[in-house]
């Protein structure tokens, strides 16, 4: 038979998160993969975990990732930990579950703490809907092409950042977008933790005069869908009418099915555009 992997969540601050399933669990696996062993040895050692432990990181992802899944066809059983939260969000983790899933080896979570939804949860802003976009692309091109599409993003959206560069990216999110309520939670569950609601210009004024410490998670407003179709709508009204008619009659449209759309577009009835038209 062949092992399991296990993926572990463990504490993003607060020792006291871990559950009861995940302690017992790193202690009965056959190894432990870590993305900071020197990191995770401090939590083994708090909670007398003998489990012997091995690195699992970005770096060594291939090859160390294919010899874990060795030691699972083997019949070895396979915990992996990240150095706070849920293993696979935005980590290495996610390509050792493929890894695991291509290989036919059974991968099960073990849930608790997650930096993106806990800051989610204290935001202050909508939870309903969300997306997850964790830390910006470094390559400028690649920023772009992902900002550009936020700008019409409707969801809530969570990022992470880094303390030294959190007024960048504040920057870079104010000048894409514009003006958005938003959180920037930090020191999640420890002793300072803070959940600071204000907005994308607020934030930025806020944190150019006071240094940020500790991992941040911003947690930004969606764009309304009511202002997305007025300002639509006020770009349909300055287009000259035959223009707008052509848009639609041009992908193979009738011209009584394009008055129909054009009166939809701008929130008239047909009968106004056949008689605009007419004039």
């Amino acid at each position: 038979m062949s092992g399991k992997l296990f993926l572990c969540a463990t504490p993003i601050g607060n020792l006291e998160d871990i559950t009861f399933r995940v302690l017992r669990m790193l202690k009965e696996v056959d190894v432990i993969a870590a993305e900071d062993t020197r990191n995770s040895i401090k939590l083994l050692n708090h909670f007398e975990i003998k489990t012997p432990m091995t690195s699992y990181h970005e770096y060594n992802k291939i090859e160390k990732g294919h010899y874990l899944v060795e030691l699972m066809q083997q019949g070895q059983q396979v915990a992996l930990i990240t150095d706070a939260g849920t293993p696979g969000i935005s980590d290495p983790g996610e390509e050792l579950v493929a890894m695991c899933h291509e290989a036919g080896i059974p991968v099960t979570s073990l849930p608790g703490p997650a930096a993106c939804i806990t800051a989610l949860t204290i935001s202050g802003l909508s939870t309903r809907r969300f997306a997850f976009e964790a830390f910006l692309p470094s390559d400028k091109k690649e920023k772009a092409a992902v900002l550009e599409e936020l700008k019409d993003e409707t969801r809530t959206t969570i990022l992470y950042e880094a303390p030294h560069r959190l007024v960048r990216t504040l920057e870079e999110l104010y000048q894409a977008l514009g003006e958005r309520r938003v959180t920037v939670c930090r020191e999640l569950t420890k002793k300072h933790e803070t959940a600071f609601l204000t907005t994308l210009s607020g934030a930025l004024a806020y944190y150019q005069e006071n240094d940020p410490k500790g991992e941040c998670v911003i947690v930004m407003e969606g764009r309304s869908r009511k202002e997305m179709e007025e300002e639509k709508q006020q770009q349909w009204e300055t287009m000259p009418l035959e223009e707008h008619m052509k848009i639609y009659e041009n992908q193979g449209m009738s011209r009584k099915e394009a008055m129909k759309a054009v009166a939809k577009d701008r929130g008239v009835s047909r009968r106004d555009i056949y008689q605009q038209l007419l004039d």
